[in-house]
């Protein structure tokens, strides 16, 4: 059983010049990244996690970098932008600095809520609200490694819908996508949309049973855990309720057919969850709410319930609604 209090690092908050937007780790855990209404800034993570601030000058000047990852390699910090375009920013595994020109793929619509690179480092993957789910072949090797356009974006499931999440299982075996608007009936209308990732380069092809309804009415995060066995929906909306909640989905493997089965409990969580992420060693999975009650979740995977979560420790970062955006695991 996990156990204890929640201590702040070391000069800890640390201050931004500007409203922030998303948060980036590096895989090799020496940097992170804060996206701000002014920039992007780095910061190096020294021993127990305390940050660093190396300068004051934004390493991109992109105001509306509202989804971000590095690559596997440390080699490139991917941003989808308000602006319209995914943008690959190179920087350096030593220092975590831009090292030369930024490189940029238009994007199919101006409203990008989530960003996330395929485990195997070869396709990213945007929401992109009501205009859909982008995908856009990578190769970090090159020096761009964007293609020159994108392709025709996934398409929502119902017209009024919107895709707001997206997620890939760490085998590669499926991928996520979040929308509203796609269920049946006036409550809790939200979908898990599960397509089999080897799919991508064609037409996606959607698992049997999908889409699934996510429990609420905006899923705002996936998260399919290091297991593979399982995968959870943060709604930050359900209806009739001030509170938001997690779905769990176990993951059924046929061979090669796939199918997802809903769990019987949903965890409770505070005020419009806004971010999910799964610790490093596989224990915890953590939320954060922007809305508040509490700020910070954390979550154990029940001993006895296959695939249930336990609340097992909260906290608070502030005086509520201190607007808590996004977290991020160091690796």
């Amino acid at each position: 059983m996990i156990s204890g209090k929640l201590a702040a690092l070391p000069g800890s908050p640390y201050g931004l010049p500007s409203g922030p937007h998303a948060i980036a780790i590096a895989p090799n855990n020496s940097f992170l990244y804060v996206s701000t209404q002014t920039g992007v800034y780095l910061y190096t993570i020294g021993a127990g996690g305390a940050l660093t601030l190396t300068s004051t000058t934004p390493i991109s000047t992109d105001f509306a970098a509202y989804s971000m990852q590095v690559d596997a390699t440390n080699s490139w910090l991917l941003d989808a932008s308000g602006t319209g375009y995914l943008y690959a920013i190179p920087i350096s595994p030593t220092t975590g600095k831009a090292t030369s020109a930024v490189q940029q793929v238009s994007l199919a619509g101006i409203a990008p809520r989530q960003l996330v690179i395929s485990p195997d480092n070869k396709n990213i993957f945007v929401a992109l609200g009501s205009s859909g789910t982008e995908v856009v072949p990578f190769t970090a090797a090159n020096a761009d490694p964007l293609p020159t356009s994108a392709g025709i974006p996934i398409a929502v499931k119902e017209v009024a819908g919107a895709a707001v999440s997206v997620a890939v299982d760490p085998a590669n075996l499926l991928f996520y996508i979040g929308e509203t608007g796609g269920g049946t009936g006036s409550t809790n209308t939200g979908i898990l949309r599960a397509f089999t990732y080897s799919s991508v380069a064609g037409t996606p092809s959607e698992i049997a049973g999908s889409p699934y309804a996510s429990g609420g009415l905006t899923p705002v995060s996936i998260l399919p855990v290091t297991s593979g066995s399982y995968v959870y929906v943060a709604n930050a909306m359900v209806s009739n309720s001030t509170t938001g909640s997690i779905s769990g989905f176990g993951v059924n493997a046929a061979g090669t057919a796939y199918s997802l089965r809903l769990l019987g409990t949903m965890a409770s969580t505070g005020i419009t969850p806004n971010g999910l992420a799964e610790d490093s060693n596989g224990a915890v999975a953590l939320l954060v709410n922007s809305g508040g009650g509490p700020d910070l979740d954390i979550y154990s995977f029940d001993s006895t319930t296959a695939g249930k979560l336990d609340l097992v420790l909260s906290a608070s970062t502030g005086t509520d609604p201190v607007g808590a955006l996004a977290i991020a695991a160091a690796p």
